[in-house]
């Protein structure tokens, strides 16, 4: 109940009678207020006429009067200066230090707003608000879906910075492991990620001229170099004995230690997306030396941000998708085109923000929103839900925005929060519902 309270006085989804508050005076609420979801009152920044008089400040909200002790606001100075608290039962009355009472207004939640609420959190349709969607104007639309691309960035700056922390804030390692982990393509992400960070790029600089022997650090820290106990060494190639060989040299030079093979998962990956192929794509962007920091500030356009991303293999691995495996037909093993989207929808574009972010630099900002302008949007089973429910993506920054409103606001159920369950809660009686838009998908 509390959180439809600060809901219908957020929106001020308020009677349309005269307000008064429990002494009887008139109340005028001006503006709201700023939701405030740390500790401390839950409406700052608000102001309230009061018998003519107007009042700015904080204002607290509860279902009764009796929460304000039960919540221990009484012993909180925090709560000394409110300039209104409201309710929906007013049980007691409540007085500030001095002695003075504290005003309080009585608000009732309309029923409708109830029954709205009700659905929504009941719904087992995806997305729940889908009824209501279909019906709003496209402006709306975008502009939720531009605050929503927004927040994705925000919290993928948030996850960028906090895995520079990690790697002593050096901003070109913060890239490789953040490219590392996008080339799990999610079932290896977390792998990839501890692959990558068990990687010390300072010592494998100085051997960057030297593909075979970048293979054998980036392989052998991968824990691919080591033979399972169940299989004998003739199941492996020559080149394998090769690498294994000089990773051992370079284990103990630079006081390597490999992380556990059992970390990669391969059951239901086409061959193309084996670790081992992943992996030596990986060395072969590292060998030539194409991308960097730098070079993704300074490219002027989408093509030639792609041109940074292509990729091939050493000559083994373009006849193998394992050490194991037997020798196939030779092919190149590029990066698809699908791949190397997402490897700007998920490193690219994040880095460049969250530096753009790091240095206060407007422009880099606006290049990774570009960039998501730019890149075909993912297909994947949100976006499909979201299509059917007339929410279609015209490029990668609206399917962003889709997974960020699925992610944090559709699994909690946190409606409350969200444009769509804004128009959808406040909707008057007589409006399509659930049922109905059933019916009328079946009459279709």
């Amino acid at each position: 109940m509390e959180e439809l309270l600060h809901y219908i006085w957020k929106h001020k989804i308020l009677p349309l009678h005269e307000l008064r508050t429990n002494q009887g005076r008139v109340v005028e609420v001006l503006n709201p207020g700023f939701h405030n979801t740390n500790a401390g009152p839950d409406f700052t920044g608000a102001k309230i006429k009061i018998d003519g008089t107007v009042w700015a400040g904080n204002v607290e909200i509860h279902v009764r009067t009796s929460d304000w002790f039960r919540h221990h606001h009484d012993k909180d100075e925090n709560y000394d200066n409110i300039i209104l608290h409201v309710v929906s039962i007013i049980d007691q009355p409540l007085y500030y230090p001095n002695g003075q009472e504290i005003p309080q207004l009585q608000i009732d939640v309309p029923q409708y707003i109830r029954d709205n609420y009700s659905e929504l959190r009941t719904s087992d349709i995806n997305p729940r608000c889908r009824n209501v969607v279909s019906t709003l104007p496209t402006l709306l639309i975008h502009n939720w879906l531009t605050s929503l691309t927004l927040e994705r960035f925000e919290q993928r700056t948030q996850q960028i910075m906090q895995r520079r922390d990690q790697l002593d804030k050096n901003w070109e390692d913060t890239l490789f492991v953040t490219l590392a982990r996008n080339f799990g393509f999610g079932i290896n992400g977390d792998a990839f990620e501890q692959w990558a960070q068990s990687i010390p790029m300072n010592a494998v600089a100085k051997h960057r001229d030297d593909l075979f022997q970048i293979e054998a650090i980036f392989f052998g820290q991968a824990g691919l170099l080591d033979i399972p106990d169940n299989q004998g060494k003739t199941a492996y190639p020559a080149h394998f004995h090769k690498l294994a060989k000089e990773y051992q040299y370079l284990r103990q030079k630079f006081s390597l230690t490999p992380m556990d093979s059992s970390a990669w998962k391969f059951l239901r990956l086409r061959p193309q997306n084996f670790p081992h192929i992943r992996i030596a794509q990986l060395a072969m962007i590292y060998y030539e030396q194409r991308l960097n920091l730098s070079k993704l500030i300074n490219a002027e356009t989408t093509d030639e941000v792609y041109s940074l991303l292509l990729t091939h293999v050493s000559d083994f691995w373009k006849t193998h998708y394992s050490f194991s495996s037997e020798a196939s037909r030779s092919s190149e093993k590029h990066l698809s085109q699908s791949s190397l989207n997402l490897i700007i929808i998920n490193t690219v574009a994040p880095i460049l923000f969250a530096y753009g972010k790091y240095k206060s630099d407007n422009e880099l900002c606006q290049k990774a929103f570009d960039l998501w302008q730019d890149v075909k949007p993912e297909q994947n089973y949100i976006t499909r839900q979201w299509e059917a429910a007339g929410v279609t993506c015209q490029n990668a920054g609206d399917s962003q925005a889709l997974i960020q409103l699925n992610n944090r606001y559709c699994k909690s159920r946190d409606c409350l929060r969200c444009q769509f369950g804004y128009e959808y809660i406040k909707r008057t009686p007589g409006l399509l519902r659930e049922e109905d838009y059933s019916r009328s998908e079946i009459l279709k």
